[in-house]
């Protein structure tokens, strides 16, 4: 069955998916974001190193966390209220993990769109599919009510990072470089 067929299929049957990287996240990434994901493997690297000085109950944490297998994107439906919370590796402060707050996940139609709803620093944005187990994600930073910025507005607001699913009810978010504090966040998501 060709590959559009196939896709219009699951959507049918329930599954949303996240927007395709045909193009279209190439039109609107950034280029300062677009550098961002080019060095992501050496920023995590530097990032997961100075994390392993932070408290050792927490680097047990954060290793338990990234030695989960990762699996596709393309079987299970995303959309649904979910727990989340952000770690921040290197940077400031060698490792730093948050409590949880609330997050959100809806299908505009055109993909999955992810609302961070709870706590002081939010983010709002979209994903595009990167690959069967990795999906790009582009939103928008801000603090507590403020209304989110349009992507693109500039590197104080603007984000990107590698999202990877561990299973039906656990994934994340790698954001490299962000603007603020880190050199890595990762913000994890669990039901």
């Amino acid at each position: 069955m060709p590959r559009r067929l196939r896709l219009a299929a699951l959507c049918l049957i329930g599954f949303a998916l996240p927007a395709h990287a045909d193009g279209e996240v190439q039109k609107l990434i950034t280029a300062a974001d677009k550098a961002r994901l080019d060095k992501y493997g050496e920023t995590r690297k530097a990032a997961l190193e100075e994390a392993k000085a932070g408290d050792p109950a927490e680097v047990r944490e954060l290793d338990a966390l990234l030695a989960k297998p990762l699996v596709a994107f393309s079987d299970k439906d995303l959309t649904g209220n979910w727990n989340c919370r952000t770690i921040k590796a290197g940077g400031i402060s060698p490792l730093v993990i948050y409590g949880w707050f609330k997050c959100k996940v809806s299908d505009d139609g055109s993909g999955w769109r992810l609302q961070k709803t709870s706590g002081s620093q939010r983010t709002t944005g979209r994903f595009f599919d990167d690959g069967e187990k990795r999906a790009i994600y582009l939103g928008s930073f801000s603090v507590n009510d403020d209304k989110a910025k349009p992507y693109g507005s500039g590197p104080e607001s603007d984000q990107v990072g590698y999202a990877f699913r561990n299973s039906a009810i656990e994934w994340r978010i790698e954001f490299p470089a962000p603007y603020y504090e880190s050199k890595l966040d990762i913000m994890e998501l669990k039901r």
